[in-house]
């Protein structure tokens, strides 16, 4: 049971911050706490603030001062992180809060739905055993230095800030048959926008792979059939590819596309990572492009690395399209970019102009002259 929280005013910003990440770190465990510190300020550009081990603690360390970033256990005596949640938000409505979730069904379950309550994203909470990973270390800084970039968005001009200028490609000259997306670090709140921007409007049927863990793929997969008009399911072998229906690469699969225009299927494999990564969105991608014809729309968001972009290529190669979320709005610039400086793109955009863009370029005949412009305006 949680302790009654009496909820004061919203944290005043303190003004507009450096370069420096400042972070809250929230866990009941005195050893994680110190771990995790000493990770992220192993980077420069990183400062923890304070270590606090429960959430009415990290709820009144944030009435008290500013943080960019909040990294938060979910369970935990006295107050849980789903309870302290809200009331961070609350308290600083701009707080970028990272929930650390165990890698179980239960924690994928309460992680994902932590994302749709106003979450920035999760971390796979490591045990005392494996929190010297350096994989762990990198996923850390890489979602805190970027959600901390994000939030310093806040505080900068309202006018229009133009993106660095990326060379474009016109779409392809036929309607695409597949919608194929990739995406990674930040990518379930990127997701979750650009399903529900999408409604049930889309006439082909929707690959996704998000690097992910086995037992948190089923989890997503429910979580955006409840945000989209669409149904969406893990894909299984075999299976046909359905107009106007999500089917996402399970965790520790990589998701083959087979068949032609029309009958299309999904075929899973065990093949070894790319990347680093299985899933991985190359095979997916390469997959897709032959089976395809190049009829393909490739949407690149938010993510680490450059996963997808020998993928993409494929794709364009054969006659398909590729947009990539911008610098602005990704947590972090990796797959989108890489396509992007690829001279890959038909177009780069914010989230938030994706959908629209994607139901214009399905509609049979739309968008086939070349691109007039070679990168978008990203807005703060």
């Amino acid at each position: 049971m949680t302790a009654p929280v009496t909820i004061g005013p919203a944290l005043k910003p303190a003004g507009p911050p450096g370069d420096i990440a400042r972070v809250l770190l929230c866990d009941d465990s005195a050893v994680i706490r110190a771990a995790m510190s000493r990770m992220l300020e192993s980077d420069p550009g990183v400062r923890v603030i304070s270590r606090v081990a429960n959430g009415q603690q990290a709820v009144d360390a944030v009435r008290r001062e500013r943080f960019d970033v909040a990294v938060l256990d979910i369970e935990m005596p006295v107050m849980d992180g789903m309870t302290a949640l809200p009331l961070l938000l609350r308290a600083d409505p701009g707080l970028r809060v990272v929930m650390a979730s165990t890698l179980t069904t239960r924690g994928a379950d309460i992680a994902l739905r932590a994302l749709r309550l106003g979450a920035a994203d999760y971390v796979p909470k490591p045990s005392v055993a494996t929190i010297a990973d350096d994989s762990f270390r990198s996923e850390l800084l890489a979602k805190v230095k970027g959600l901390a970039r994000l939030r310093r968005r806040d505080f900068a001009p309202t006018t229009p800030v133009r993106a660095p200028a990326v060379a474009s490609r016109p779409a392809g000259r036929e309607a695409p048959v597949l919608l194929a997306v990739g995406s990674s670090t930040g990518g379930p709140q990127a997701l979750f926008a650009l399903v529900q921007g999408l409604g049930r409007f889309v006439s082909v049927p929707v690959v996704i792979t998000q690097h992910m863990p086995a037992t948190f793929t089923p989890i997503l997969a429910d979580h955006l059939t409840r945000l989209a008009a669409m149904p969406c399911a893990e894909a299984r072998d075999g299976e046909a590819l359905v107009n106007g229906r999500i089917h996402l690469t399970p965790g520790d699969r990589h998701l083959l596309v087979e068949g032609r225009p029309g009958a299309l299927r999904a075929r899973l494999s065990d093949g070894p990572a790319e990347n680093f990564c299985r899933p991985s969105v190359d095979p997916m991608l390469r997959s897709a492009a032959v089976s395809c014809g190049g009829r393909v729309l490739v949407v690149m968001l938010t993510g680490m690395g450059h996963d997808g972009r020998d993928g993409t290529r494929a794709v364009v190669e054969a006659g398909g399209t590729a947009l990539a979320q911008d610098e602005a709005t990704s947590v972090v610039w990796g797959m989108p970019g890489a396509i992007a400086t690829a001279g890959l793109c038909h177009r780069v955009l914010p989230l938030q102009a994706l959908a629209g863009s994607i139901l214009d370029l399905l509609r049979p005949g739309s968008s086939r002259p070349p691109a007039q412009t070679t990168h978008a305006v990203s807005h703060t």
